[in-house]
């Protein structure tokens, strides 16, 4: 049975070596612990603060290792990177502890040899961390401090100078709190709250989304299920804006044309309050199980679900629908702080596949829309080549449609996660 350091050194691997998602497998593994409330925040700092921040970890094993990282096995280098981001930012813990643990977690997970390397290099840290020199120029040393990588602080910098490209950083660093949707279909966001309250929830509303709850302090999230069922949907806050910007009603047919996990589509439902058709589309079968899932705790029953492929042009879509959300795929980095590995795997080079695909995809959708009808565009991102500029295009080719509204949000102005909004409507 492993404590909540060896679990987190087993999650951070599944994240930064198997190409998992934190946030799914941190919930997975919380839903299910019997770590009490004191291990699980320690296990979950421990997981997001690891993977944020491995850029800086790795810059100090490169220093004290004799051979390439990546050439240590995984998981004991995994030990390692946990260990040490304690060592460097949770002061509270001491350092003995850490190292004692480390070691034990080595043995664990390797042999021996494995155990006195990671007892070596955790001391020679400690002697000479403070030896170390960060690099001179702004773009390392922000990077390296900031845990970001240095392409995007570059790119950063060069869009909102160094105080806002700090904020933004520090944002995405810090923890989320956790935000959930109110299910208006079954009880009021107030009603909802004054429960959760009742139940020694902290909960207060979110000040950007009509539907929106913060929890402050909660119990466990298999907790949280168990006592309040389909009352609530777990949400980013600013994703909320989408179909509130969307305004479906009553009787309309809607197409949600990229919908999974279904999120914005059974937020759409509420709005409608369950009266008229949504369409929720997804390229993959399993994606389509989840919105199925997610409308049916909530007791939602107006969601179809249909394999698509929104790259593609659907002739039976054609004309049919009064509203058209757009959620489209993107970079993600407006939501670095709940997506902790996105960071890491975005390059230069591949944030060149969005674009792309989002016209793809926003050209089919708009000829979805009937005469009069309403098309909406989102990301979860803050990069303008997916956002602006897309829609800049598409309404210079596509005189039949005008722009109603357009919004970015930005991490260190708005103190939400990134997020870009565009309401268009057909007029011809």
């Amino acid at each position: 049975m492993l404590n909540a350091r060896g679990v987190a050194v087993k999650l951070v691997t599944a994240v930064m070596d198997d190409g998992a998602y934190t946030n799914i497998e941190l919930n997975k593994c919380l839903r299910s612990s019997d770590f009490d409330d004191k291990d699980r925040r320690f296990l979950t700092e421990l997981v997001y603060g690891t993977v944020k921040s491995c850029n800086i970890l790795d810059w100090y094993l490169n220093k004290l290792v004799n051979c390439p990282i990546k050439k240590i096995e995984p998981l004991v280098l995994n030990v390692l990177r946990v260990a040490v981001f304690q060592l460097l930012y949770l002061e509270r813990v001491p350092a003995a502890a850490v190292v004692d643990e480390a070691v034990k977690l080595a043995k664990i997970f390797a042999n021996p040899g494995a155990a006195q390397m990671v007892n070596g290099v955790l001391r020679n840290f400690l002697r000479k961390k403070n030896q170390f020199v960060l690099p001179d120029n702004v773009v390392d040393r922000m990077a390296l401090t900031l845990w970001h990588p240095r392409f995007l602080v570059k790119k950063w910098l060069k869009y909102y100078g160094v105080e806002d490209t700090e904020k933004l950083c520090i944002f995405n660093n810090e923890p989320a709190s956790l935000s959930i949707r109110v299910n208006t279909l079954q009880i009021t966001r107030d009603a909802l709250i004054q429960e959760l309250k009742d139940n020694g929830v902290e909960a207060k509303k979110s000040t950007i989304s009509a539907d929106g709850i913060i929890l402050e302090k909660h119990q466990n999230l298999k907790n949280l299920y168990d006592r309040f069922g389909g009352k609530f949907y777990i949400q980013d806050e600013s994703s909320m804006l989408v179909a509130e910007l969307l305004a479906p009603e009553q009787g309309q047919k809607v197409l949600d044309l990229c919908a999974a996990p279904g999120g914005k589509t059974t937020h759409l439902a509420q709005l409608m309050q369950d009266k008229g058709e949504i369409i929720a589309c997804d390229i993959y079968p399993h994606k389509l199980e989840l919105i199925k899932n997610n409308a049916q705790q909530l007791g939602i029953n107006i969601i179809k679900t249909q394999l698509n492929d929104a790259t593609v042009l659907n002739t039976d879509f054609v004309d049919r629908f009064d509203a058209v959300l757009v959620d489209a795929p993107c970079s993600g980095l407006g939501v670095l702080r709940h997506r902790a590995e996105i960071r890491w795997r975005r390059t230069q080079e591949n944030l060149k596949v969005f674009p792309p695909l989002q016209t793809a995809i926003l050209t089919n959708a708009a000829q979805y829309v009937h005469k009069d009808g309403f098309l909406v565009y989102s990301t979860c991102t803050i990069e303008q080549s997916e956002n602006h500029y897309i829609v800049t295009d598409f309404l210079q080719k596509h005189s039949n449609f005008h722009l109603i509204s357009e919004r970015q949000l930005l991490p260190q102005t708005d103190n939400t996660d990134g997020f870009y909004l565009a309401k268009m409507q057909r007029i011809g």
